[in-house]
């Protein structure tokens, strides 16, 4: 019998954690659970922000946004939280939308377009990674190893800075040689470049595809103060490892 006074909060709280936790995710090495603000809110007159947009879990592993999961409190249906999750899925490139009331659970896959009800156990970490990726590749692999530098926690990537910097890696894992990424004024295109850098360097990769040396890269800019701004970005990197020609814009 449910408690006509259980909230979402408890839901979630004392039926989906468990559930999650069961099956490995917050606690496999690589795994994480986590709650994403994707949007803050339209900014409204007066200074006030309307209603954020928030998903309640996304499931990551090795670096991957692998699932999302909307959600309800358990006297409500399942799937009135399904709409939600396909469009967080969508908005994070998640394979996988999820949406559960504690009591019953509903799977969509986001490539295939095949939905349903889902039965536990809930899938583990390395099965939602099998059915993402069904190729191994070491070198997804060996981006996966490598956390995102975040200054301690003080600094968090955007939802579309992530999407960049994992298509970015995704390609760079298959092979491809050229990538081009377009963004808009102010979206933090310098730390984007700064985190695909990061990772490329701490993995090892280079161009013979064997880890046995760091990577040199090679950036440029066409002002000066630019250059300096970069400097900032990639203060992270030591000091040895990090060289650049101010007079010309470059940080090499």
């Amino acid at each position: 019998m449910i408690p006509h006074d259980e909230t979402e909060a408890d839901t979630r709280a004392n039926r989906i954690d468990p559930i999650l936790s069961a099956a490995g995710w917050g606690l496999l090495d690589g795994s994480k659970v986590r709650r994403e603000v994707i949007c803050p809110g339209r900014i409204m007159s007066g200074g006030k922000r309307g209603k954020s947009l928030s998903c309640d879990y996304v499931l990551i592993y090795k670096g991957h946004k692998l699932a999302v999961l909307e959600a309800k409190k358990a006297s409500v249906s399942h799937r009135n939280g399904v709409g939600q999750a396909k469009d967080y899925a969508e908005r994070l490139a998640a394979r996988f939308a999820y949406a559960s009331n504690g009591l019953n659970w509903y799977q969509v896959d986001m490539m295939t377009g095949k939905e349903g009800d889902l039965a536990l156990p809930f899938p583990t970490p390395d099965q939602l990674w099998d059915l993402t990726f069904s190729r191994p590749n070491t070198w997804r692999d060996r981006f996966g190893e490598i956390d995102f530098e975040t200054d301690g926690g003080k600094w968090e990537l955007r939802y579309y800075q992530h999407r960049a910097i994992t298509a970015a890696l995704d390609a760079i894992a298959e092979g491809d040689r050229r990538i081009l990424l377009t963004l808009a004024t102010g979206t933090g295109k310098t730390s984007i470049a700064f985190q695909i850098a990061w990772k490329l360097f701490q993995s090892k990769w280079n161009l013979s595809r064997e880890p046995l040396r760091r990577p040199r890269i090679l950036f440029l800019a066409d002002r000066n103060i630019l250059a300096d701004q970069a400097y900032n970005a990639f203060s992270a990197f030591p000091n040895d490892a990090v060289r650049g020609a101010r007079s010309w814009g470059i940080l090499q």
